[in-house]
């Protein structure tokens, strides 16, 4: 513990762009002219724009009051992206263990860190709603699409943040059940889950929360959940009903940031 105080810095010394005035200005000057260019290059039609904004005063103003007088269609939506949601978080999380098992250096081998790397930067490389446009694809409109685009979202996160976690572990209690000729996968088992549980949990309530959300932008390419029914009612041009889906939306998100967010807290 002394050696590594000691080894810090005693004063906190300024980055090079704050301490060097010429590369702070040259910074600044450089940002200044990128957005000139990208102004000056990027095909902006401000007359379209200027109508868009006419448009959406017109949205806007049909939306007020919302309606909620189609209830059955908002409920059923958002049960079925609760669904959604529940079910990509389990198919999810139970495949990123093993793979994020694989991906841990200091666990598998080199072939096999690899290629569970390779299946996280694979996971992790698109954003869910191209995964999704692809499903839609392949399996056709509806929750199925939405359920394995979102396993393949929680992959991406769930074992990147548990691959990293098991390269943190006390690597004593490994060391004191491999002295005992303990088999690898009771290894694992009684050394090795045990000390990343706690994040483990953590993460499947946070990828818990964050399917719901997703769920609702997949689902606007067709993917099922509320998403779908929020994509038709602006289909209907029914304004106020887009808008009571939106409240309902943020009002769920928040209560579902709320409570995973608390249950993290205690957890960790």
């Amino acid at each position: 513990m002394t050696r590594q105080s000691s080894a810090l810095p005693r004063t906190w010394r300024k980055p090079p762009f704050i301490a060097n005035p010429l590369l702070r200005w040259g910074l600044i000057a450089a940002t200044i002219i990128y957005l000139v260019w990208v102004a000056y290059t990027l095909p902006f039609n401000w007359a379209r724009i200027s109508e868009g904004l006419t448009r959406a005063a017109r949205i806007f103003s049909g939306a007020i009051p919302p309606s909620f007088v189609r209830h059955e269609l908002l409920i059923d939506g958002f049960l079925e992206s609760m669904q959604i949601a529940i079910l990509s978080t389990l198919l999810g999380v139970g495949l990123s263990i093993p793979i994020a098992f694989m991906a841990a250096r200091n666990i598998a081998a080199q072939p096999i860190y690899l290629l569970g790397r390779t299946l996280i930067i694979l996971a992790r490389s698109f954003h869910p709603v191209i995964v999704a446009i692809i499903f839609v694809k392949a399996v056709g409109f509806g929750p199925v699409a939405g359920i394995l685009t979102l396993t393949i979202y929680s992959i991406g996160f769930v074992a990147k943040m548990l691959a990293e976690r098991i390269e943190e572990i006390d690597w004593g209690q490994v060391e004191a059940l491999r002295s005992t000729g303990t088999r690898f996968f009771t290894v694992l088992q009684f050394a090795v889950l045990p000390q990343i549980m706690p994040r483990q949990i953590g993460l499947s309530m946070y990828q818990l929360d964050s399917n719901l959300r997703a769920s609702a932008v997949v689902g606007i390419v067709g993917a099922g959940g509320i998403g779908s029914t929020l994509m038709n009612a602006f289909g209907r041009y029914d304004y106020d009903f887009a808008l009571a889906i939106t409240m309902i939306i943020i009002a769920v998100i928040l209560i579902s940031e709320a409570v995973s967010g608390r249950i993290r807290r205690a957890i960790w």
